[in-house]
């Protein structure tokens, strides 16, 4: 008995020997935190797609003054053409650039961001360039709207789920300056298109526009991989996919998470907050022409959204990353809604109890403040999604809001641009009393749904006020 005791203690301690190499060799094969220098250049990287695609179609209301102009002329693509059909054009670009996110996130896991990024460069470059080549709606509509929103899909998504990875305690802070670098790009390129346009033709503004896209997307995309700790987690949920068809299939959400109260809740604030962002975006540039300024000035409001929105999403990431993502994200899109009933609804009563002065004032405090809280949603709520559904189920709960908020975004902004004749856009302020009063009640309904996040979020455990 004695001799087989110590043979069994023998044997034992031999197979602890053999485990504990084993268990070291694992920990030193583990990949390393992210450096400071990998996570700045991941910044920039993000940053610079962010400038090139999301800026170029978030400009897309240079386009709608543009195109409303040629629907009052005789022998134009678009003549007698209505705002709201004009407005689907940048709609589908925008619903498209999310509405494909499931399929999109899929290919990222299966081949790798870096290929999907630039592809979506070449994508969206060739949309503009087949765009200055249409001659009827439904080609701008399919080029303009649709490859332009597909290549920006395939850039977008990928950067806003690879980046989020890279970080921890400042992820709020990284989000904010990388999607801040569509408002960056906003202060740009609305003026230079417009220059381009009055000097050589909206045609070679799309084209000059496609180029470049061709030849900045593809370098920043190089960069954007997946943090090596989170690639293991991609190489395990994309094990026994086949590259040649698996590019077909979905990623769906987890059954129980999608039936989880906050899954619900962040769903119907995805998509309520798309439905009613786009418009007032896509619109500053006809409302300030209904207010008299000319085509030139009334671009300029672009701008100074953009401006704002620059400087906010840095300072709001910065805010949620130090109070809570969910609180900020709830403040935010309150507030987006409170600036649309405080400052343009009124500036729609223009010489009806308004004096065309403080109705110009009033829109002005409007472009500011929306250009600041308003696009706070679309780089928060990914940066929160890791705390709420945990990092196993964050890409495929990821492209599945994307997909919702496509699908908002593609409902959205037609239908409220049905509330608008398309006879005094350009030139009755009052006109937009109805679609502002929409967008308003929105995101106002946006909002509660993004308390009703917070809130269960905090559900099963104890309350905590910074989430």
């Amino acid at each position: 008995m004695g001799e087989e005791k110590k043979n069994d203690a023998s044997s034992i301690a031999g197979r602890e020997q053999t485990i504990q190499p084993s268990l070291t060799q694992i920990e030193n094969d583990s990949p390393a935190k992210p450096t400071k220098l990998r996570q700045v250049f991941i910044i920039a990287a993000g940053f610079m797609t962010m400038f090139m695609t999301c800026a170029i179609i978030f400009a897309y209301g240079v386009y709608q003054a543009i195109y409303e102009e040629m629907a009052k002329q005789p022998n134009t693509p678009f003549t007698g053409t209505s705002s709201s059909i004009i407005s689907l054009i940048g709609t589908l670009s925008i619903a498209i650039m999310s509405m494909g996110g499931p399929f999109i996130m899929n290919w990222a896991k299966l081949y790798s961001p870096q290929l999907i990024i630039m592809l979506g460069g070449v994508v969206f470059g060739l949309g503009c360039i087949l765009a200055s080549l249409s001659q009827y709606v439904w080609e701008f509509a399919l080029t303009q709207g649709l490859l332009v929103g597909l290549g920006t899909c395939m850039a977008y998504v990928p950067t806003m789920s690879v980046a989020p990875t890279w970080f921890d305690k400042r992820r709020g802070l990284a989000m904010g300056i990388i999607i801040s670098g569509s408002a960056c790009g906003g202060m740009i390129w609305p003026p230079v298109l417009r220059a381009i346009t009055s000097q050589i033709g909206f045609q070679n503004a799309l084209r000059i526009s496609g180029c470049l896209v061709i030849l900045f997307v593809p370098l920043s995309g190089y960069t954007l991989r997946w943090e090596p700790r989170f690639k293991a987690k991609v190489r395990d949920q994309t094990a026994g996919l086949s590259k040649a068809t698996g590019w077909v299939k979905v990623p769906f959400v987890d059954w129980e998470v999608a039936m989880s109260k906050k899954f619900v809740a962040q769903a119907l604030g995805c998509f309520i907050q798309s439905a009613g962002y786009s418009t007032p975006l896509f619109f500053y540039a006809a409302f300030a022409q209904s207010l008299g300024y000319s085509v030139s000035m009334a671009d300029n409001f672009i701008t100074i959204s953009n401006a704002a929105n620059f400087v906010s999403r840095i300072l709001i990431g910065h805010a949620a990353d130090k109070f809570g993502r969910l609180n900020i994200l709830f403040l935010t899109t309150i507030l987006s809604s409170m600036v649309v009933f405080v400052f343009w609804l009124p500036a729609t009563f223009v010489d009806n109890g308004v004096s065309h002065t403080a109705a110009e004032v009033l829109f002005i405090m409007f472009v500011i403040t929306y250009g600041s809280f308003g696009s706070a949603y679309i780089s928060l709520f990914p940066a929160s999604l890791i705390e709420l559904f945990g990092v196993q189920h964050f890409t495929s709960v990821n492209g599945a809001l994307y997909l919702i908020r496509g699908m908002g975004a593609l409902l959205g902004t037609p239908l409220t641009g049905l509330l608008l004749s398309s006879q005094s856009a350009l030139s009755d302020p009052t006109n937009y009393e109805r679609a502002t009063i929409a967008v308003g009640v929105l995101l106002f309904a946006a909002s509660m749904a993004t308390l009703w996040v917070r809130i269960e979020g905090c559900s099963g455990k104890a309350w905590a006020w910074k989430l």
